[in-house]
């Protein structure tokens, strides 16, 4: 992947995906395995800065670069000099005079780690920006469906739930749709942006279109915390309307696989029997998460397993 930094799917090709799926598949195996130390990035630094709350993302950042050799440091943003009125861009230069390697960032607005990336030297990866794209979220989903079914090409995928403020959603049609999968899409209105069908995905007007006969379903959770105003009536009625149970699963292909990026809404956006059942992929989404970032951190540096 010759590449400086990894911002989103939007501008990666088939291939350069599938180099990333590849690696990430390796490292899956290794650490299945118990291995846990790589050489990678040895004599390397990777800098995590988030602007927002994460466990997920940030554990397996920060694993993945000490799995690989690398030195990390974790910069709390509330009580780093950004509290002090610092800005995003001198917060890069300062981090860059210390000669870092890799910054992985997450920010509440779109567009921040292309800025960051534009004014340093180090390699930036997309932890997540605002509503735009969350890369390695979508990279992991993808890693963890080819790794069940052996290829991507021609698996019909549903995503259900909050697509407008999905950042996730929005990077897994991005990568899915140039591996050659099919994307459906199902939200409420108010909850749906306008222009995805430009981008290859198929909109449809109820959960049992969505769900029929796809080889995969995953559910999103509600960002209430990017929600200005209720777009929806109550969550009893999303859940209701347009949740994952065990009745809506049943439409889907036999053995279909469940995968949610977590943290999951219980009862809201899947029923606690499909997050607990046998169909549901979720926990292993995490060690896929924790792969494909160790994929990611060793390509950027030239490297591999």
């Amino acid at each position: 992947m010759n590449k400086k930094d990894l911002l989103g799917l939007y501008d990666l090709s088939a291939e350069e995906i599938g180099e990333i799926l590849g690696l990430g598949l390796s490292f899956k195996a290794a650490l299945k395995r118990g291995e846990k130390q790589f050489s990678a990035l040895e004599g390397k630094s990777v800098v995590i800065l988030f602007y927002e709350n994460s466990t997920r993302t940030r554990t397996s950042f920060e694993l993945a670069a000490k799995y690989l050799g690398a030195q990390t440091v974790n910069i709390s943003v509330a009580t780093s000099s950004v509290q002090k009125g610092e800005t995003l861009v001198d917060t890069g230069k300062t981090l860059d005079a210390m000669k870092n390697d890799f910054i992985v960032i997450r920010h509440p607005m779109g567009g921040a780690p292309k800025l960051l990336a534009e004014t340093v030297k180090a390699h930036v990866i997309n932890g997540g920006d605002g509503i735009h794209e969350h890369p390695t979220q979508a990279l992991l989903d993808m890693l963890t469906l080819k790794e069940h079914y052996g290829d991507i090409k021609g698996l019909k995928v549903a995503i259900l739930g909050d697509i407008r403020h999905s950042r996730v959603a929005k990077s897994n049609l991005y990568g899915l749709t140039k591996l050659g999968a099919e994307v459906r899409l199902f939200a409420p209105k108010t909850l749906m942006p306008e222009g995805l069908e430009r981008e290859g995905a198929i909109l449809c007007t109820s959960r049992e279109e969505a769900v029929e006969g796809v080889d995969a379903v995953m559910g999103l959770r509600i960002q209430l915390e990017r929600q200005k105003a209720g777009n929806f009536p109550s969550l009893g009625e999303y859940a209701k309307y347009y949740g994952v149970d065990e009745q809506i699963l049943s439409h889907a292909k036999k053995g279909a696989i469940v995968l949610h990026p977590g943290p999951v809404n219980r009862g809201v956006e899947l029923t606690s029997a499909v997050i607990d059942g046998a169909q549901s992929y979720i926990e292993d989404q995490v060690l896929s998460g924790l792969s494909v970032r160790m994929a990611v951190l060793s390509l950027l540096a030239g490297g591999s397993v």
